[in-house]
This record gives C-alpha cells, structure tokens and sequence, in this order.
C-alpha cells in the first residue's frame, strides 16, 4: 500500500474540485463521486485515453461518474486526462 488512503482521497478530491465543469460529492470508501454534464460522453473519452474501468457511471445517480482512489501517480494521470476532456468541451 501507498499510505493513508483517506489523506489521499482528501488530497485528490481537493484537486478534482479545481476543474471547471467538476465537482466532488460525499463519497465513502475509496471512490469519489463527481457530479458532471453529461457523465456518459465523459466516462467514455476518459475510459479510451487511460483504460477501461478508470471512470464509470453508477447507476441510480444521476449526473455522476465515480473515480477510484489509487496511487498518487495513477490519480494524477486521471486528473490530467478529466481535465483535458472537460477542457475540450467547453470550448468546443
């Protein structure tokens, strides 16, 4: 293990929080749910640039993906690729 998971989905929560068009909800154990426009088109251009399963959309939550808290290295990489694909869609 890489530490205190609840430090790091504190740490990472607070970055998700900067990206415009994003933002986290109350969440347990190791996922952070985001509230955004448009979840599906989301999940899917994040899911095709890093892996499947990096973000999903849970059901019965509607206007959400959920992210996974992992190692501070991974949880970078999704943030900067969350924030590139909500950055192209606001400008597009």
């Amino acid at each position: 293990m890489y530490g205190d998971l609840g430090a790091e989905k504190d740490r990472f929560s607070s970055r998700l929080a900067t990206i415009p068009g994003l933002h986290p909800l109350p969440s347990i154990g190791d996922w952070i749910l985001l509230e955004v426009i448009e979840p599906a088109s989301v999940a899917r251009k994040v899911n095709r640039r890093l892996e499947p399963g990096a973000v999903s959309v849970p059901r019965g939550v509607d206007g959400a993906v959920r992210v996974h808290v992992g190692h501070p290295r991974d949880n970078e990489k999704l943030f900067q690729t969350l924030r590139e694909v909500l950055g192209k869609r606001k400008r597009a």
